[in-house]
């Protein structure tokens, strides 16, 4: 299970916090030794603490993945090369460590898999999943968002190609 990291206490976020999640899922994920951490913007190049960036207003992950979009900050610096690069070093991780699922925070230009930031900076969301959550799903990944814990862990307790 790819997990991002600030979902797992590592103050990566761009406010320089961390949105831990406690449950006892992921404590046995954990003691398993099923999970994989990974902040795809940190493994993209951005610094922490950050200016927070959000796709760019009406547009989409898709836009961004295929060019035609960019993500920037409030002060219009275009970071999306850092975003692509953190989105293809997370599908890297999750293809070395043969990941079928990844439990990603919400909301996030990255990971946000139902809604991201809208690109206008006011705290208002659109549908439509971030980066690094699209391309991992556009290469059979299973995504989840962090408030999906119990359907996440019925995914890896199926074993692969069964239906259920």
């Amino acid at each position: 299970m790819l997990v991002s990291a600030c979902l797992l206490g590592s103050r990566v976020r761009y406010d320089g916090r961390a949105k831990t999640v406690a449950d006892a899922i992921v404590d046995r994920w954990r003691a398993e030794g099923r999970i994989v951490a990974h902040c795809p913007e940190v493994a993209g190049g951005l610094p922490v603490p950050r200016p927070p960036a959000e796709i760019e207003p009406g547009a989409d992950a898709r836009a961004v993945l295929e060019g035609r979009a960019g993500i920037r900050t409030p002060a219009g610096e275009d970071v999306t090369r850092h975003f692509l690069a953190g989105a293809r070093a997370a599908l890297a991780t999750a293809t070395e460590h043969g990941v079928r699922a990844a439990l990603l925070k919400e909301s996030s230009p990255s990971c946000g898999l139902h809604r991201v930031y809208d690109g206008t900076f006011t705290g208002a969301t659109t549908t439509g999943p971030g980066v690094t959550a699209l391309l991992l799903q556009d290469h059979g990944i299973a995504v989840f968002a962090e408030t999906a814990l119990e359907a996440a862990d019925a995914h890896l307790r199926t074993p692969p190609g069964d239906p259920a």
